[in-house]
C-alpha cells in the first residue's frame, strides 16, 4: 500500500477528527506544476534549450499555493498535537485539588489505560504526519530539481512547526518510559518497547525507532555545562538545557526566572531570539532521569541545592544594597 493511501486510512480510522496534511491535494498542485513545466520545456526544446523536463526553481504554482497551503496545514497539525499532548501530560502530573478538578472536567475519564492509549495515539499521529510532510517535500524537490524543500523545512523549524522538534514529543516519550517502569502499568510495556534511554559514552539520549525507517534521537546533554540535563527545560525553539544553565544564558536570576528574560536574548545553540520567556519545564523527563541514574541524580541534586542557595543569597543581598543605596 502506498503511503498516501496508508495515511488516508489512518486518518479516517482516528476516533476523533484531527487535522491532517492534504497529501492528495498537494500532489495535484505539483502535478499541475509538472504539466506546466513539460509544456514550457517542449517550447524550450523547439528553441534549442537544454532545460528539458525541468520545472524552474521558482514558479507561481508552488510559491503562490503549494508552500502557503503546506505551511498552514503544518501549523494546524502541530498546534493540535501540542495542545492535546500538553493537556494529557498536565492531567497525568496533576496533584491534589487540581487533579480532582481536571478529573471532573474530563468527566472522570483519566484511567491509566486511557492515558496510555491517548499517548500512543498522539505519538503515532505526530510520527505519521512528520512522514507525510517529509515525503511531500521530497516530491517537490524531485519535480523542481532544487533544494527549496530543504529551505522550507528550515523555515518550518524556525517557526516551531516541525513536529519532530516539538518539546511535547520528548515529554510523551518520557511519559511512556515512566509508565513502563511503573508496576501498575504493565500494559505500557508493549507499546513502545524500542523507546529507550541510552547512555553512550555517558552521554544520555532518548531514542525511538519509528515506522517507515525513521528514528528519533533526542540528546539529553546540556550544551552549556556539557553534563546530563538537570531540572531540564525546553526553550520555544526546542533545545533542552539545565534550568540553571538557562538562567545564566538569559542573564536572569533563579528568583526572577526565565519569564523575565529579555526578548533579545538568544538560544545558545540556534541563536534565535525571544525563546526564553516561553520555556517549559520537562517534568516527565526529569522523573525519568532521576529514576534511571539515582546515584548521579542525588549527587547532582546536592550540588545544585548549594548553588541555588548561593545564587538566591547573592540576589537578595544585591536587592538590599540597591534599596539602601549602598
Amino acid at each position: 500500500m502506498k503511503f498516501t493511501k496508508k495515511y488516508a486510512t489512518y486518518m479516517r480510522g482516528m476516533e476523533a477528527e484531527l487535522p491532517a496534511v492534504g497529501l492528495k491535494r498537494l500532489k495535484k498542485m505539483l502535478k499541475k506544476c509538472r504539466s506546466g513545466s513539460d509544456h514550457r520545456s517542449h517550447l524550450q526544446d523547439a528553441a534549442g534549450s537544454p532545460a528539458a523536463g525541468r520545472c524552474p526553481g521558482h514558479c507561481s504554482v508552488c510559491d503562490g499555493s503549494f508552500f502557503p497551503s503546506l505551511l498552514n496545514e503544518m501549523s494546524v497539525v502541530v498546534g493540535c498535537f501540542n495542545e492535546k499532548a500538553k493537556k494529557l501530560l498536565e492531567l497525568h502530573l496533576a496533584t491534589g485539588f487540581k487533579k480532582y478538578t481536571m478529573w471532573f472536567t474530563n468527566k472522570g475519564d483519566s484511567s491509566h489505560g486511557k492515558s496510555i492509549q491517548q499517548g500512543k495515539d498522539l505519538v503515532t499521529y505526530a510520527i505519521i504526519n512528520a512522514v507525510a510532510m517529509r515525503k511531500i517535500l521530497k516530491k517537490y524537490d524531485k519535480i523542481h530539481y532544487s533544494k527549496q524543500g530543504q529551505e522550507f523545512k528550515a523555515q518550518a523549524q524556525s517557526l516551531h512547526i516541525e513536529i519532530l522538534q516539538s518539546l511535547w514529543l520528548c515529554e510523551l516519550m518520557a511519559f511512556y518510559m515512566n509508565l513502563r517502569r511503573s508496576k501498575k502499568n504493565k500494559a505500557a510495556m508493549e507499546l513502545f518497547g524500542d523507546c529507550s534511554l541510552i547512555f553512550d559514552d555517558e552521554r544520555p539520549s532518548l531514542s525511538c525507532n519509528l515506522f517507515d525507517s525513521m528514528r528519533v534521537d533526542i540528546s539529553l546533554t546540556c550544551s552549556i555545562c556539557l553534563d546530563t540535563v538537570f531540572d531540564p527545560v525546553s526553550l520555544s525553539c526546542g533545545h533542552i538545557f539545565c534550568y540553571l544553565c538557562c538562567c545564566s544564558a538569559a542573564s536572569v536570576t533563579i528568583v526572577d526566572g526565565l519569564k523575565s528574560a529579555d526578548h533579545k536574548s538568544k538560544c545558545p545553540l540556534c541563536r534565535q531570539q525571544g525563546v526564553f520567556p516561553d520555556a517549559v519545564h520537562l517534568d516527565e523527563l526529569n522523573m525519568l532521569l532521576s529514576h534511571s541514574c539515582p546515584e548521579y541524580w542525588e549527587k547532582r541534586m546536592q550540588s545544585e541545592r548549594v548553588e541555588r542557595i548561593r545564587l538566591a543569597k547573592e540576589h537578595w543581598e544585591s536587592q538590599c544594597r540597591a534599596f539602601l543605596g549602598i
